[in-house]
């Protein structure tokens, strides 16, 4: 394994490195990079932006907003929230292995006095409190796994930045944002800085592979970063995108996650239809919206279209029917 040193704090650069380290930089097997944001929304490549966010208050208090690679739910970054990457070559595709991927930050929290654990399908949790997101994405056979964690971030912002769907606060049988997420600075017995935390997990990632060792970023590599950086993940389109058009939308929330569809239905059939939500897949959700136009907007056709696929790429711990539920009754 190799890692990459990254001073950045720029989300969509810090998004374009890690997108090129992913998708290009894949001789290498295993790679590792640790990085810090300023404050910024990062939203889940399946995510309709517009409906994750609070855009007056982003807009008024200048937190950028950047749209990621993998699935997922939206989440909020500081300069006191650390982001980890690992890519590998060696990982089965579709495994979704969120525990294993996280142990080194589970060992780096034990070495400082703090039992933390994994629960729900991709949450690391201190006496039941968040402080981890996990996401995934795959990429001709190649597989990012990267983590969100919460060390001394401003809950504060994170709640007025975030708009969290009713529906999920609902699931989780709590009342607000800040009632379920912790920081990692407040369960220290021994208070530290977020770079010296960057530093311990480092070390420990270093204790898992002994032969690891820096990539060093070469002038063409930072020019295709910069390129991309440009041209797609500091983009309005790329972030945005174009508000679908829609006559019937419904939202559902299983397990695995929630969906929320917008069809645009004419004489009964499907016209046109965009699938946002937090699920994970290795697959592109493209592929059944084309598949779906044309379609008699029932739930059998519906249906029908959705089982030529094998939906547990494209839609992680979901089944057929339940997908076609999130389209049509």
């Amino acid at each position: 394994m190799k890692y990459i040193v990254n001073t950045s704090n720029d989300p969509a650069y810090n998004i374009a490195l890690e997108a090129y380290a992913f998708r290009e930089l894949v001789d290498e097997d295993e790679l590792f990079i640790l990085w810090i944001n300023r404050p910024a929304i990062i939203v889940g490549k399946h995510q309709n932006t517009i409906e994750e966010i609070n855009k007056a208050y982003t807009d008024e208090q200048g937190i950028q907003v950047v749209r990621r690679l993998s699935g997922g739910g939206a989440v909020y970054h500081d300069l006191n929230n650390l982001n980890y990457t690992i890519i590998s070559n060696k990982a089965d595709e579709g495994a979704f292995d969120f525990k294993t991927f996280s142990k080194p930050v589970i060992d780096t929290l034990a070495d400082l006095g703090v039992k933390a654990e994994f629960t729900g399908r991709n949450d690391l949790e201190i006496d039941g409190k968040k402080f981890c997101g996990n996401a995934q994405a795959y990429y001709k056979g190649r597989m990012m796994h990267h983590g969100c964690l919460l060390f001394d971030v401003d809950m504060t912002v994170l709640g007025q930045a975030l708009k969290v769907s009713k529906d999920k606060i609902a699931s989780k049988g709590v009342k607000s944002v800040r009632a379920r997420v912790t920081n990692i600075l407040e369960e220290l017995p021994e208070k530290i800085t977020v770079q010296e935390f960057s530093d311990d997990l480092l070390a420990k990632m270093k204790e898992f592979y002994p032969d690891m060792t820096e990539y060093v970023l070469t002038d063409e590599d930072k020019a295709k970063i910069q390129k991309s950086y440009e041209e797609q993940f500091n983009t309005w389109d790329w972030t945005y995108g174009a508000s679908p058009e829609y006559t019937i939308s419904r939202s559902v929330r299983y397990p695995a996650g929630k969906i929320t569809s917008y069809a645009d239905v004419e004489n009964s059939r499907i016209k046109s239809i965009k699938i946002y939500g937090d699920f994970f897949g290795i697959k592109d959700v493209t592929d059944i919206e084309q598949a779906l136009i044309g379609v008699r907007y029932e739930f059998p056709d519906v249906l029908k279209v959705i089982e030529t696929f094998a939906i547990g790429d494209y839609f992680s711990r979901m089944t057929a029917e339940e997908v076609a539920k999130a389209i049509v009754a």
